[in-house]
């Protein structure tokens, strides 16, 4: 897909991988670029530096996106792509409460079905559209330190999945985008798993750069790490062997952390 022209809409457009998608498809001559996020004064910062139109949403309410989406079409007149790019993290495993498990769920997965609830239908009419989820290499590979990121992230791709079987020849685009590291708020200097990532880390803007190219060839696997295509590779071809992998690696960087703690 060519974006010139189009009506886009971001979540989570504030900041981060949001705000790069926002100045990208801004770039790209988009007919406009719609940036949604629960803080406002973030939106409407970004969407005053591109010409862009601010819409405060709370992903995690699908009443919210609701609004959203109608709000938009009743200004710009249609919605040619949805972006569901907000997500959020938080450290932990199994003992992790079940509140912050939950919270994770709504934003991370339940926000992208009531997107596609709410554009779905208006995308078939108009027989073309284009969902575009921004997941994480955790999606298909996995998250050592975040139990609940992890899993959150599987189910959106699988998700965006279901959502490209169904609908990818009623004229329906999916992408999913699943960068490792990324030089965002995301990634906390003071955890050695994050400080691996940062070992790989690229831009927002190179997130978005790879984004803008993987929809113009329709590609569903958009992966800004070129080494993410080999781990997934190694994955599907012994997963044993890749999970024994990743257990040395955990334990490498437990022990790290451990050491950290110590000093």
């Amino acid at each position: 897909m060519e974006l010139r022209e189009k009506v886009v809409v971001v979540t989570g457009g504030g900041n981060g991988i949001g705000a790069a998608l926002c100045r990208r498809f801004a770039a790209e001559q988009a007919a406009k670029v719609v940036v949604s996020d629960i803080d406002m004064a973030n939106a409407e910062a970004v969407a005053k530096e591109i010409g862009g139109l601010a819409i405060q949403c709370d992903v995690a309410d699908e009443s919210s996106i609701q609004a959203l989406v109608k709000q938009t079409v009743d200004e710009c007149g249609r919605i040619d792509v949805f972006c569901s790019n907000a997500g959020i993290t938080v450290k932990g495993g199994i003992e992790s409460p079940n509140e912050d498990w939950m919270q994770m769920w709504d934003v991370n997965v339940m926000s992208r079905l009531y997107a596609a609830r709410a554009v779905v239908p208006m995308m078939l009419e108009q027989g073309s559209g284009y969902l575009v989820h921004t997941a994480s290499a955790a999606g298909v590979l996995t998250e050592i330190g975040s139990a609940s990121y992890s899993v959150t992230k599987h189910a959106d791709v699988a998700l965006a999945e279901w959502l490209s079987v169904c609908y990818g020849r009623q004229g329906i685009n999916v992408s999913c985008v699943c960068p490792l590291g990324v030089t965002t708020d995301f990634l906390d200097n003071d955890d050695p798993i994050h400080r691996y990532l940062h070992l790989h880390a690229i831009t927002a803007d190179d997130v978005a750069e790879s984004v803008v190219n993987g929809m113009r060839e329709k590609q569903f696997l958009i992966l800004p790490h070129p080494e993410v295509a080999e781990f997934f590779s190694l994955k599907t071809d012994d997963h044993d062997r890749w999970i024994r992998g990743m257990q040395r690696l955990r334990q490498k960087l437990t022990r790290e952390m451990k050491k950290r703690d110590a000093a």
